[in-house]
This record gives structure tokens, C-alpha cells and sequence, in this order.
């Protein structure tokens, strides 16, 4: 493997600074994509995380019987620890300030001096360590995902693989996860690079943690002060989905102090003011909320470096395209855009080439019609109007009476009527 120093800068490995500490022939690389500091042999063609030991030499025989009270059991060859299944948590590169090479360029998680070709990648390496035995063309088989796009990195099947720092990682597995979804398996790779991204997939796919995750990462490796203004802006149709997502960011973002706030209407502008004066990392927000709060000048979006549109084609519906559009005039052309979204009709399509880079397209199933989630059970439950009048809160009756049809507000006009 040589270096190439004078070579343009790229996504490829790159050498890490020279460690003396080392011991010799192991070298440091450092993922262009992720920043992440692994190390090779250049001899034995060995790739690990764990940083390598120097070998113990071997000692002159001794008598039989006779032993030294200092010496330790033998530590594991590098060709053992190559065969574990978990991965040590990786170590972060420096994050280089020349971060765009135009208009909406995608921010960088790390950059340097490219290596040659024979350098293996962090993805390589992680997914080898993982011990999944299922090849990247049939897990995209079983589970209906195709890419359209010039990206098309494997999906990380384990949560072993994705080689998340360690406070995300125990966040995720305490949750009970067993593996990712294949939204977030597929879109962690891509986003992790960089790359704007749109996904269509069904209600229920995991979607909210396919796009919170990558944002963490590359919030704790910009340093922002909160105070100034969010790093990760997430726009949602609707209160209720706004909040689920806000509890979302809030658990998984916990362990790694990361602030986040939820901007919606139908409620008092006074404490969500006050949150983001104390400073927000993650900012949750429906776009008229976000649009009243914008023309206060209670809030910036000058450092949002990476922006998400969850259920785009709702929101579209719903009329917020152009608050959307005056949204992120307001944000730097140099971002990331993730656009999540469960029909791709010709809207849709075009603000997506409107607002996003060369975005990688990841659709999950069947993007032609729209099909309920076979991972969701649905119940219907049969009650006398009694007792949903006793159980049911005015403000459940008071959604429904916005949000449907004529027939079902007649029938909720008289439960009102019957509860006043």
C-alpha cells in the first residue's frame, strides 16, 4: 500500500499521524467517511480496532516445575482478535474545517490523504467482525430493498457493525433492540458518508432512529454551541409525530448530552422560548410553529448542518410546502438533507430534487401503492357509546372532529353534546 499525498482528498482511508508507540509493522488508518482510527498490518494483511501490543519474547527454557511469579496468561494473537464478534469502540479523527467543496456540499466526517485501493475500509472490516453470515444481495432480497443512486454501501446488519460510539450503542441495545431495522440498516451506511438521502418506506419501519442516529454522530463531532442555534433541525406534519420524535431524541440522545426541543402549535410559545434560549443541539418542529418562532427572531438556523423532512409527502398534503421552502432558506446551502417519506408521488419527487444534493434513494418494498405495515397489528375494539363517552378525552374527540370526515363528525358532535 502506498500513499498518495498529492492526491485530491476522498472518501478513502487515509494514514493516521505517525505513533511511535506502535509497534512495528502495524499502521494507523483513519476512515475518510466516519473518522473512525483503526489499525492494519501491512504483513499479515491483518485489520482490527483494538489497538495492537507488542509480542512478549520468548523466554529461555527453564527447569521443569519452574515458573515466574510476574508472568501473565498469553495475550490473544491479532488473527484471534480478528475472529470476536463485538468491536472495540473506535477513536475519532480530527474533523478538518474545509468542509464543502461547493454550494451543498455534504458535511464531512473526516478528511485527509487518500490511500490506495489496497487499504481496507471501516465498513470491510466492521462487517467481517460482525460474523453475519448473510451477503449484502440476499439481505437486500429478503427484506425488498433496492438503491437508485451512485452510493451504494452495505447495510449494516448488526448493531455490532455500525461501530456507533459506545453511549449510542448502549442506548440502542438497552432499548432491546436485537438487530436494525432494514431502513436503518440500509440509510445508516449512506447518511454516515455524508450523502443526502431519500427514503420511502411504510409507517413503522424505524424510520425516526435511521435518521436521529447519524445526526448524534456528526452533532458531537462539530462541537456547536447549543446556544447559537440547533445542528439537527427535524420538520414533521403533525404535533403528535413531532413529540414522538422529540421522546426519541431525548432517550437516545441522553448518555451523550444532547439537548433537544419540540416547536409546535396549539400550545403556549412561552416555554418552548425559554428551551431554546438555553440552547438546543436537536430541534423537533412543525413547520408553521417553526415559521411563527422564525419571524420573532427567537431562533437561528445559520449552524443547521443537517436536516431531516419526516413524512414528506404529509406534509405536502397538509399544505406546508411553501413553509418549507421559506424554512430552509433560512439554512445553509452546505448541509445534509434526509427526506423520509411513504409515497413518492410527482410532489414529492420534485421538491426532493428541489431541496436535496444528489441524494441516494432507499426504497423498502413496494414504492408504487401504498400498503399497510405487515410489522403493525392493528385492534378494533367494539364499545357502547357509554362507555367511549366515559373513557374517551375531550381532546382525543376534539382530533377526530378536526380530522375526519363529515359522517364521524356528526356522530362525535353528539358525543360532545352528551359531555358539556
Amino acid at each position: 500500500m502506498t500513499s498518495s499525498a498529492s492526491a485530491p482528498a476522498s472518501n478513502g482511508p487515509r494514514y493516521a499521524p505517525p505513533d511511535p508507540t506502535l509497534p512495528k509493522p502495524w499502521r494507523g488508518l483513519i476512515d475518510g467517511n466516519t473518522g473512525y482510527l483503526y489499525f492494519w498490518n501491512p504483513e499479515t494483511k491483518v485489520t482490527q480496532y483494538e489497538r495492537p501490543v507488542a509480542a512478549v519474547p520468548n523466554s529461555p527454557p527453564q527447569p521443569p516445575g519452574y515458573s515466574r511469579p510476574e508472568e501473565r496468561p498469553r495475550s490473544s494473537t491479532p488473527s484471534e482478535r480478528s475472529s470476536e464478534t463485538t468491536v472495540s469502540r473506535p477513536q475519532y479523527a480530527p474533523l478538518s474545517d474545509n468542509r464543502a467543496r461547493n454550494d451543498h456540499s455534504e458535511p464531512h466526517y473526516a478528511s485527509g490523504v487518500n490511500l490506495s485501493q489496497s487499504a481496507p475500509s471501516t465498513n470491510q472490516v466492521s462487517q467481517a467482525a460482525s460474523g453475519n453470515q448473510m451477503s449484502t444481495e440476499a439481505y437486500r432480497a429478503k427484506h425488498e430493498i433496492t438503491i437508485i443512486g451512485n452510493e451504494s454501501p452495505a447495510p449494516f446488519m448488526t448493531f455490532q457493525s455500525t461501530c456507533f460510539p459506545s453511549d449510542i450503542l448502549r442506548e440502542v441495545l438497552q432499548a432491546g433492540f436485537s438487530a436494525p431495522t432494514p431502513i436503518q440498516a440500509q440509510s445508516w451506511p449512506i447518511a454516515m458518508k455524508g450523502r443526502d438521502i431519500v427514503a420511502v418506506a411504510k409507517t413503522g419501519s424505524g424510520k425516526t432512529l435511521g435518521y436521529l442516529l447519524p445526526g448524534f454522530i456528526l452533532l458531537k463531532r462539530l462541537h456547536h454551541n447549543s446556544r447559537e442555534g440547533p445542528t439537527v433541525l427535524v420538520l414533521s406534519p403533525t404535533r403528535e409525530l413531532a413529540t414522538q420524535i422529540q421522546d426519541e431524541a431525548i432517550k437516545f440522545g441522553r448518555s451523550s448530552r444532547i439537548s433537544s426541543t419540540c416547536l409546535y402549535g396549539g400550545a403556549p410559545k412561552g416555554p418552548q422560548l425559554r428551551e431554546l434560549e438555553r440552547g438546543a443541539d436537536v430541534v423537533v418542529a412543525t413547520p408553521g410553529r417553526l415559521n411563527d418562532i422564525l419571524e420573532m427572531n427567537k431562533v437561528s438556523l445559520r449552524q443547521v448542518s443537517y436536516l431531516v423532512l419526516d413524512e414528506a409527502d404529509r406534509m405536502l398534503d397538509m399544505g406546508f410546502e411553501p413553509q418549507i421552502r421559506k424554512i430552509v432558506k433560512q439554512i445553509p446551502p452546505r448541509r445534509q438533507t434526509l427526506m423520509y417519506t411513504a409515497t413518492w408521488p410527482k410532489e414529492v419527487r420534485k421538491i426532493a430534487s428541489d431541496l436535496l444534493n444528489n441524494p441516494v434513494q432507499v426504497n423498502i418494498g413496494n414504492t408504487d401503492q401504498l400498503v399497510a405495515n405487515k410489522s403493525i397489528t392493528q385492534i378494533l375494539c367494539f364499545c357502547t357509546l357509554k362507555w367511549f363517552v366515559a373513557h374517551c378525552s375531550m381532546w382525543k374527540l376534539s382530533h377526530i372532529w378536526r380530522n375526519q370526515d363529515d359522517l364521524i363528525r356528526s356522530c362525535v358532535h353528539k358525543i360532545l353534546d352528551q359531555k358539556s
